[in-house]
């Protein structure tokens, strides 16, 4: 999943609205900014594979050190840990890295592990089972949150439009037909491609997150200021 992720940052912005957009939505995002990470560095490994849609390309051979059910709760906690001067702000924190897992969930195709190298997987493989489909539901799975975040910001006197507009051109951006994930996997070798891939995925989620605190801030200071 991909702009499902900020779908649930933004509805977890929208219900508690008090609470930093940082901690929620680079919260939302960590586990795969920590999977390119470690795909760069050999921990974790991917294989180039045209045929596995929506928008991936790629089979995830191996991601237990970030995507598996135990790392997913590590990191959690750790996520957390780094707003523990207000006890609200962290355990939010923490359930927002661990949305992330329950959300990838219906759609990984049997590569979230309980434990790292473990025999037992999770995943009950929507991308695999659906195809393009998939896509068009985690669209409207998004478009759902977003109407939350949007009717619960109004109420507040606060702007959704530019978050949201953003969160759409993210959802065609990764669209099984311009991913850029495609063109990886088509014309690069290894290491080449692993690095690649590696660093979109990082890319891919760190800077539309900080994107999108900024977008929320501004919202939150334009809303005061009128």
């Amino acid at each position: 999943m991909y702009v499902g992720h900020f779908a649930i940052g933004l509805a977890m912005k929208a219900r508690w609205p008090k609470i930093p957009a940082l901690p929620i939505m680079l919260g939302v995002g960590f586990l795969d900014i920590l999977d390119g990470l470690f795909i760069i560095a050999g921990f974790d490994r991917v294989t180039p594979n045209l045929h596995t849609l929506p928008y991936l390309y790629f089979d995830l051979t191996y991601i237990d050190w970030d995507h598996s059910l135990l790392m997913a709760i590590f990191w959690s906690l750790v996520w957390g840990a780094f707003f523990l001067k207000d006890k609200k702000v962290a355990i939010l924190a923490s359930c927002a890295v661990f949305s992330h897992f329950l959300a990838d969930w219906p759609v990984h195709n049997d590569d979230l592990a309980l434990y790292p190298h473990a025999g037992a997987h999770l995943g009950f493989g929507l991308w695999g089972k659906l195809g393009v489909l998939s896509w068009v539901l985690e669209g409207i799975f998004s478009a759902v949150l977003a109407l939350y975040f949007w009717r619960a910001n109004a109420k507040r006197g606060v702007s959704s439009l530019l978050p949201c507009l953003f969160l759409l051109v993210l959802f065609i951006q990764l669209s099984p037909w311009l991913s850029p994930m495609k063109l990886i996997a088509e014309h690069f070798n290894e290491p080449t491609v692993h690095l690649l891939h590696g660093g979109l995925v990082t890319i891919g989620f760190l800077i539309p997150s900080l994107i999108f605190c900024w977008l929320l801030n501004r919202a939150e200071l334009k809303a005061k200021s009128t």
